[in-house]
């Protein structure tokens, strides 16, 4: 049966180890219905499709540099393969505005033509009976103004350390470039604003023009929401910074301001308290993730939380993260804590989770649903497969972030079960 997913002990670990007496298969709750936008929509199983930036987007304009992507016929045949009637994706991380788009390839929701081709790729998610959410998502710090052709914001002018490169050369060069040579520009009071405002207009074109189904702040892994709560990176002593209550000041407002514009129904939000990626290396990281997430509850019933989980990381090993765990006096560290903060919120975890680790884990009870990214990118059918008992493709890493020349490889030609049996069991990537 071609290849499939390699042994647990080589897959990206978040420390949860197979169950063999767990329930599977359509026995399992991970395919029971759930309830999420204070019960207005009801998925009809709990495995999510996790945020996946695969660059793929058009580019608007055949000059150099090109500067804004929208979302082709590929990207739409990417979401409508994972679509399963009551199923939810999350899109990969959408910029609201040029200036919070990191990487080149990503289609954003700030122009016309993005709002055209995200509404063509909903129409055919709903055609096909599924839910989707947008992810939205400012990358701050985490470009180069080579990129944007703007200055790179933050919330405050800390550069990155130890020489670490921008992924791709600026545009029309061939060599990576430091981001340390490029330090961002602290916002101003009206510069958050201004970044506020432009979440709010590409939140309100979401559902009111493209019509997804809510959407999802990413505030985790080092971007620009996290780059506010990260003490590393905040060293701000006004009220957007200075203690874990003020670090989260950006935040709440702007979860605040969302809720008031498109109603918590359809507002969801991403955080990774314990990670690492992107530079964010804060301390007090139970003080100022605890705060935010008992002044969320307070303030507003959000659909759903997505929590990334502590021992998963994507720029560090399972064994390397939990040194740092330890380190930092977490060696039996949790969600639990954030789950009985949100109490009824439905709880999303993602990150490490695949077709043998994820099986008992929600009969536990910490967890309402499990998102999966890589795997479903290769296992297309990896709903049904999941149900049966048949194994998964396996993915291929070096096509995960494009632009590339084939854009299709490795993003839309992963083969269902099917398929790779009429192929002789072959599939498409090797």
């Amino acid at each position: 049966m071609g290849s499939v997913t390699p042994s647990e002990a080589t897959l990206p670990g978040n420390g949860q180890k197979s169950k063999p007496d767990a329930p599977r298969g359509n026995s399992s709750e991970l395919f029971t219905p759930l309830k999420i936008g204070n019960g207005t929509l009801t998925l009809s199983h709990r495995i999510i499709l996790a945020p996946l930036t695969r660059n793929r987007g058009v580019p608007l304009n055949n000059t150099t540099p090109n500067r804004v992507w929208y979302p082709g016929s590929l990207i739409i045949k990417h979401y409508v393969q994972r679509t399963t009637p009551g199923g939810l994706l999350v899109t990969e991380g959408i910029p609201p505005n040029l200036v919070g788009n990191g990487m080149p390839g990503v289609p954003g929701l700030f122009r016309e033509e993005q709002v055209k081709g995200w509404k063509e790729v909903v129409d055919a998610v709903h055609a096909k009976g599924g839910y989707i959410y947008a992810q939205l998502w400012n990358a701050g710090r985490a470009s180069i103004p080579q990129h944007t052709g703007m200055p790179t914001i933050s919330a405050s002018a800390t550069p990155y350390v130890d020489g670490e490169c921008y992924p791709y050369p600026p545009p029309g060069e061939s060599t990576q470039v430091k981001y340390e040579d490029f330090p961002p520009t602290q916002l101003s009071v009206d510069g958050i604003k201004e970044q506020i405002s432009d979440y709010i207009k590409a939140a309100k074109a979401a559902v009111e023009q493209c019509g997804f189904d809510g959407i999802e702040i990413h505030g985790g892994n080092g971007y620009l929401p996290e780059q506010f709560l990260s003490s590393n990176i905040n060293t701000r002593t006004d009220a957007y910074g200075g203690s874990p209550e003020k670090r989260c000041t950006f935040l709440l407002e702007l979860m605040s301001a969302l809720k008031e514009e498109i109603g918590e129904n359809k507002l969801a939000l991403r955080l990774s308290p314990f990670g690492m990626y992107n530079q964010a290396r804060g301390t007090q990281r139970l003080e100022t993730w605890g705060y935010l997430c008992r002044e969320l509850k307070a303030r507003m019933q959000l659909s759903y939380v997505h929590f990334i989980e502590p021992r998963y990381e994507q720029v560090y090993s399972l064994e390397e993260k939990e040194k740092y765990l330890e380190s930092w006096g977490f060696p039996d560290i949790d969600l639990k804590l954030f789950r009985d903060i949100f109490g009824d919120t439905p709880f999303i975890s993602a990150g490490g989770w695949n077709d043998k680790n994820c099986w008992g884990v929600l009969e536990e009870g910490t967890y309402d649903a499990l998102a999966i990214g890589r795997l479903f990118l290769s296992t297309p059918d990896m709903i049904e497969r999941l149900k049966k008992g048949l194994p998964l493709n396996q993915y291929d890493r070096s096509r995960f972030y494009g632009p590339f020349p084939e854009p299709e490889i490795g993003y839309t030609d992963y083969p269902t079960y099917e398929e790779a049996e009429k192929a002789g069991g072959k599939i498409l990537i090797e």
